[in-house]
């Protein structure tokens, strides 16, 4: 069962920082445009990269099937005044009119979907030339670093938990890409250098899929505490250091 990230989307919408500019130059040089774009934001959570598409000129429609979290997202789209339709669907079936946009993003939410209807309902819904990007902006876990920390904390909250120990980089976007029929498939990654105090590392992680959008109230609370003793152990330094990949993976669908 997917995990349910309305149940932290508070936690969500605070500490999670969401994409760098470092991803729409990323997906610029690999052939994307926003400026009036009429794009499709799949899984949008609490509508980072659907934002960051309006403020580039973009006309954007979100899809999300939790409405805690699309709330979120219309929250903080007046707080950047941005403009964003928001519907409550899946990324498999969004009911959206066939043939009408320039661009589907799937941006940290690709793993959650079922990839073969939601690569066909990307190309039903595209115009001939358009674009689907597969996105991601992952931390990595290094020896000694606060990452592998917090993600040895994890795994011992949450046996469950498997997303672990990644370097950031996803050749499985481009299988899917050309298995879903789409064209000119390319990719590329920039590492990026993220600064994230306690206090926000703390509410960022209680916002993920293997804790607070996986685990009972008081097992998040448990998990928290004793995250909080583990960041104060490694280091007086308030603010850490955090080595992120951003990764993007585009396809064209055929011209016929």
């Amino acid at each position: 069962m997917n995990p349910d990230f309305g149940r932290t989307a508070s936690d969500y919408s605070t500490y999670r920082q969401g994409f760098p500019e470092d991803l729409y130059e990323l997906l610029t040089e690999l052939g994307v445009r926003f400026s009036g774009a009429k794009a499709v934001d799949l899984g949008t959570g609490t509508g980072t990269l659907a934002r960051g598409m309006a403020r580039r000129g973009a006309s954007v429609t979100a899809i999300d099937p939790s409405s805690a979290m699309t709330h979120e997202a219309a929250r903080l789209d007046m707080e950047w005044g941005v403009s964003t339709h928001y519907l409550n669907t899946s990324a498999e079936k969004t009911g959206l009119e066939s043939g009408s946009f320039d661009l589907v993003t799937s941006g940290q939410s690709w793993w959650w979907f079922e990839h073969d209807p939601a690569l066909a309902e990307a190309q039903r819904i595209l115009r001939p030339g358009g674009i689907l990007a597969i996105c991601s902006f992952d931390w990595i876990p290094e020896p000694g670093n606060v990452v592998e920390l917090t993600e040895r904390l994890i795994k011992q909250h949450n046996p469950a938990w498997s997303m672990g120990g990644g370097d950031g980089q996803h050749p499985e976007f481009l299988v899917d890409l050309k298995a879903g029929g789409f064209e000119r498939t390319r990719s590329d990654s920039r590492r990026v250098n993220t600064v994230y105090s306690k206090t926000a590392l703390r509410g960022r992680i209680r916002a993920s899929a293997g804790i607070g959008a996986s685990l009972e109230p008081v097992e998040v609370a448990a998990f928290d505490a004793e995250l909080a003793r583990a960041l104060d152990a490694f280091s007086a330094e308030e603010l850490l250091p955090i080595p992120h990949a951003v990764y993007a993976a585009v396809g064209c669908k055929l011209n016929r």
